[in-house]
């Protein structure tokens, strides 16, 4: 029994330390594209005045689960584990939970990998994208946790976890 909860934390530390990895590659653009960038209380205020817009959480699914989520958002990954490639079928994964006419929102851990999918959504027809520009975590602080600086949870927003 022993020698399998050390496996278990093995393979957990290994999926944690490539996801780092994948997260610090730089893989975001900069925030200088065409997606609109929102705080997140512009985000609530948004979705809360346009019921037609979709609050899509771009994370992966160990983050959605086990961090917690915005209430209300839709789980469409971006990327996600073991291998952290771009998830393939995105946007017909977020067609299927909206429509191409409807307002997407999309946050992620600290609003950059948001920004890379709200890119892709826009190639691809859509033509009212926002990013959540500090994610649902925010920033690293000094001593490098999150939550601390900014973000969904850190303003006291609606979120809850599985």
């Amino acid at each position: 029994m022993l020698h399998r909860n050390s496996c278990a934390v093995d393979d957990a530390r290994g999926a944690a330390n490539r996801l780092a990895a994948h997260l610090n590659r730089g893989s975001a653009q900069c925030y200088s594209r065409p997606v609109k960038h929102l705080t997140p209380k512009e985000a609530r205020d948004l979705l809360a005045g346009n019921p037609q817009a979709v609050f899509v959480d771009c994370r992966s699914e160990m983050e959605y689960y086990f961090v917690g989520h915005p209430v209300g958002s839709q789980h469409v990954p971006w990327n996600d584990g073991p291998d952290w490639e771009i998830n393939p079928h995105f946007v017909g994964q977020v067609k299927k939970v909206a429509s191409m006419n409807r307002p997407i929102v999309l946050i992620c851990r600290s609003g950059h990998r948001s920004v890379d999918a709200g890119l892709a959504l826009e190639k691809a027809g859509f033509t009212e994208v926002y990013n959540v520009k500090e994610g649902f975590e925010g920033p690293l602080d000094d001593k490098h946790h999150r939550g601390t600086r900014s973000g969904w949870r850190f303003e006291g927003l609606p979120w809850e976890q599985l």
